[in-house]
């Protein structure tokens, strides 16, 4: 099947069914759930159709799923009952606001563990056959962390993902049941007798801005248009630095000062204070999830655009002035504890220390704009990654991007990562001091150091072995070389409360009542009921959650209407 084309025939209704605000994958998701039932549907978006499918299309593509064939074939032995030990252990509900959330939880497990990857195939979304091992903790049994591997990689990524929602939408333009209007920003829900009506907002000037960069905000007119229910729909706020400061928690440390952006800027939470205004709650505004691995990209396409790594466990992890992270702060295996050590150490940015031989086999680059060989499913480009050198996008951040520094000596190394960052002084002796004492754990085939320990175990993983792991090596090592050191920045990403639903997907009042004709899915909601993931995720937990809240709001308003 050919990719959809982005954007949509506008059409001049003003009236319809329902509205869905917000064209990322909740919103088509919700939308081909409603035209299936014959309903019709006026989609807004502020941007252009370009950027259809919003957030979703820059994506990697992960998906948690439960006791698959891709993880029976990998020797995975995975079931509801351990999937849901590791989502309590790690959500951590812990609020009278996580009644709703909770709930969530228990459906979208059965979701998962059940018949969403049949749904998926339905539509015609497969997926890679090495299921990556995202988020491991390296706790106990009841603590945070994926006890095995779930996170399953969509064969063509985020674009794969939209592509069957975008179809079905484009064949309910043809039916006459949709109506996409884009450039048009919500600024009120209009509420009548107490229940949501329809929305009321400003025409924006048209943009030819290309997919994710900044839109002109010009007001060129206004709008009104009427429904017998509206979807909320329009993501969380990871675009605006300001309200995720505003919102930022004192447990994981002080707010920071720089922040890169994982989502482009029209991800910007303007819809959650427009509900609250209209009567919806919001809850667990204080839980959200941001990355310790940014980089800066060499090429942006928004404002402060950061890629994030996704490494495998073998990059020494030290801090701004050069000392080691405690066990088990590993890459890729807690990433808000993490976090919350780095920010109490008083500096924002950290370093990894790898090889060249690391690279190669563990650097994976967040997006599907930096893996064209999945995005672009080209077997041909695929099988590179099992060869030798690292992935092009990898390659081409080594020697293009501004925080990678690469030496052939550990004095070289040292220097070139001080230049990187002046206004900290980097403890030279104590990163030589981590290092030579992390090389003589490799001495034996035994050790005391976790993370060592901690590689030697992933490799028993026949995916992680194959394509994720490098073999244990000293780093100093020259024929593992060159010496690599990366500085990394935190990076926003999502948002993990937002408005509170039931499990129809109804936006809810402060007293626990339904606002009429008001429903919510994606990141807007939490990803339902107002924070389904509690404190931390699992990873491959986001888009998963916008196609099931999407799906389940979608069908809730078809049945309601």
């Amino acid at each position: 099947m050919s990719p959809a084309r982005p954007g949509l025939p506008t059409q001049p209704n003003t009236s319809a069914d329902v509205i869905v605000v917000g064209a990322g994958l909740a919103g088509l998701v919700a939308t081909a759930e409603l035209v299936e039932a014959g309903k019709r549907v006026l989609l807004v978006d502020q941007e252009n159709a370009a950027s259809l499918g919003g957030q979703a299309w820059w994506s990697f593509g992960g998906l948690f799923l439960v006791d698959t064939p891709e993880q029976r074939r990998m020797g995975v032995k995975d079931s509801l009952a351990l999937a849901r030990q590791d989502w309590f252990a790690s959500a951590g509900f812990d609020r009278t606001e996580d009644y709703w959330p909770t709930r969530w939880a228990e459906a979208y497990l059965n979701f998962a563990a059940g018949e969403k990857r049949a749904w998926l195939k339905e539509r015609g979304v497969t997926f890679f056959p090495v299921v990556g091992w995202a988020e491991r903790g390296g706790y106990t049994a009841l603590e945070h962390g994926n006890s095995v591997p779930r996170f399953h990689i969509v064969w063509g990524t985020g674009p794969a993902i939209l592509e069957p929602f975008i179809t079905r939408l484009r064949e309910g333009v043809r039916a006459g049941l949709v109506t996409a209007l884009h450039r048009h920003q919500v600024d009120e829900l209009i509420v009548e007798g107490g229940a949501v009506v329809g929305v009321r907002g400003s025409l924006l000037a048209p943009s030819a801005a290309p997919r994710g960069q900044t839109s002109s905000r010009e007001v060129v007119g206004d709008f009104e248009l009427r429904a017998s229910a509206v979807i909320v729909t329009s993501g969380g706020i990871g675009g605006n630095h300001d309200l995720v400061r505003a919102q930022w928690p004192a447990r994981l440390g002080p707010a920071p000062a720089k922040l890169l952006s994982g989502v482009p800027a029209h991800v910007d939470g303007r819809m959650l204070g427009i509900s609250e205004t209209a009567g919806a709650r919001l809850i667990n505004g204080d839980r959200m999830w941001h990355y310790t691995e940014g980089i800066v990209n060499h090429d942006p396409v928004w404002p402060a655009h950061g890629i994030r790594i996704l490494p495998g466990p073998s990059s020494l992890w030290l801090d701004a002035t050069g000392k080691r992270l405690p066990a088990p702060l590993f890459p890729g295996f807690d990433t808000l504890g993490t976090m919350e050590h780095l920010l109490k150490t008083g500096h924002e940015h950290s370093w990894f220390v790898l090889t060249q031989k690391i690279i190669e086999k563990e650097f994976a680059l967040s997006g599907s704009e930096q893996n064209p060989d999945l995005t672009g499913k080209d077997l041909r480009l695929l099988a590179q990654r099992l060869g030798s050198g690292a992935p092009g996008p990898v390659e081409a951040f080594k020697s293009k991007g501004e925080d990678f520094v690469v030496a052939d000596t550990l004095h070289q190394l040292i220097a070139g990562m001080q230049q990187r960052s002046p206004e900290v002084q980097i403890n030279a002796a104590q990163v030589e001091r981590e290092i030579l004492a992390r090389d003589r754990e490799l001495d034996n085939d035994f050790s005391k150091d976790a993370q060592i320990n901690a590689i030697r175990q992933a490799r028993h993983y026949r995916g992680d072995k194959l394509i994720r792991v490098a073999s244990p090596h000293k780093l100093l090592d020259r024929e593992n070389g060159p010496l690599i050191a990366v500085k990394l920045h935190l990076l926003t990403r999502k948002s993990l409360g937002g408005i509170e639903t039931d499990l129809s997907a109804r936006a809810l009042r402060a007293d626990g009542q339904p606002v009429p004709g008001l429903y919510a899915a994606g990141e807007a909601s939490g990803f339902g009921g107002g924070g389904v993931h509690g404190y931390r995720s699992l990873e491959g937990t986001f888009l998963g959650g916008c196609l099931f809240s999407g799906r389940t709001a979608g069908r809730a308003v078809a049945a309601a209407l």
